[in-house]
């Protein structure tokens, strides 16, 4: 049995321990006036009265029916512990239910209203007193502890009510949210697939335009195929904002590290110079999230780029040092002169791969070096197997 109990707990069981001990000593004297003191042994019925106490202080919330039983029968050899057993009534009655509580009153009443005939030199209306206030006594703590346990029980309702009533604002709130990016992702889908749509419109006229030189052509091819790529991230950005399921779980195929020398190509054909060092022995063992992961680096990489350093030559390093994991190292010259403004969203790509990074528990760094080139590096351990 558990007597950890809070501090405002033990100061309330000790009050109810207390007022059962005092209710004990007033019935003792009021029986030391009606007998002979040699038919009381005081010393005895304090120390039952204590112990009567002691047990109600610590066991009135784990047995407070089998307590009450018990005092029930313990007032015919103790009149102190009478009225601790008054006050477990009332114990009981703030605890448990109605019939229970009437129940343990009627047998109180049953054991201690024959007492009263004992007493000496006592009339009939005496008598009769004696038993009224004795079972409006009883009948007031019966009362009074069906009344704290109500209240109590209303009190635990309305703290229930309460956060139901908070936890459905809160969900009603989260609710509101979630439509609300949904809103705004779908006007967001409407306006860039707008534009996206005449980018590649306007650059399939232009790479099949007989008259357009040959580079521009192959520009314009790149630029058509990028923008119908990024139509079907948009849609899948959609589709995971409207379903609440994981990119991971798109039907559509994510890239791996064998796709690189084609991302590299169309890098090419837009402009852009790429040198690729690739020291990994073998790109289809790289794990799969690894892979796209890597892919996915190194296009923003090249994005970066294009857009800071148009026109610079782009070096890409790739190696598996002791097969632990794969490091990528991409770096371009900056141009000199005066750096341009920063574009719009400019840094979200980056915080978008820290992401990606950490997830992995990797490394990510980037930077300007001493030599006025431009360094980002990842560092992706492979998972470890369990045997």
């Amino acid at each position: 049995m558990s007597l950890r109990r809070s501090a405002h707990q033990w100061l309330n069981d000790a009050g109810v321990a207390v007022l059962g001990l005092l209710l004990g000593l007033l019935v003792l004297a009021g029986s030391l006036e009606d007998f002979p003191a040699e038919e009381i042994r005081v010393p005895r019925d304090l120390l039952l009265g204590l112990v009567a106490a002691v047990v109600l202080l610590l066991y009135r919330r784990r047995w407070p029916v089998q307590i009450a039983l018990v005092l029930a029968f313990a007032l015919f050899y103790s009149s102190t512990a009478m009225g601790v057993g008054a006050v477990a009534l009332y114990n009981v009655a703030s605890q448990r239910g109605w019939r229970t509580s009437v129940t343990l009153g009627l047998l109180n009443a049953a054991l201690v209203v024959p007492l009263f005939s004992l007493m000496p030199d006592q009339s009939t209306k005496d008598y009769l007193t004696s038993v009224a206030v004795f079972l409006l006594g009883y009948t007031v703590l019966i009362v009074a502890g069906m009344l704290a346990r109500s209240r109590r029980l209303l009190v635990e309702s309305l703290r229930e009510r309460a956060r139901q009533a908070e936890e459905g604002q809160r969900l009603r709130v989260e609710e509101a949210r979630l439509l609300e990016r949904e809103r705004i992702a779908r006007e967001m889908h409407d306006v860039l697939a707008h534009r996206i749509s005449l980018l590649a419109v306007h650059a399939g006229a232009l790479e099949f335009h007989a008259d357009a030189p040959a580079d521009q052509r192959a520009a314009a091819g790149v630029i058509r195929r990028s923008a119908y790529e990024a139509m079907e991230d948009l849609r899948e950005v959609i589709h995971v904002l409207r379903d609440g399921s994981r990119a991971e779980d798109s039907e559509r195929p994510q890239p791996a590290l064998t796709d690189l020398p084609a991302l590299l190509e169309e890098a090419r054909a837009a402009g852009t110079p790429v040198d690729l060092d690739d020291r990994v022995p073998d790109p289809a063992e790289v794990p799969a999230r690894i892979g796209r992961d890597a892919y996915r680096i190194v296009q923003e990489g090249l994005t970066n780029a294009r857009k800071h350093a148009p026109g610079a030559r782009v070096t890409i390093t790739m190696d598996v040092p002791g097969g632990a994991g794969l490091s990528l190292e991409i770096h371009n010259p900056i141009p000199p002169g005066p750096r341009p403004p920063k574009p719009p969203g400019a840094g979200a790509g980056l915080l978008g791969l820290r992401e990606r990074v950490t997830l992995l528990k990797g490394m990510l760094e980037h930077g300007v070096t001493a030599d006025d080139r431009f360094r980002l590096y990842a560092w992706l351990p492979f998972p470890v197997e369990k045997p």
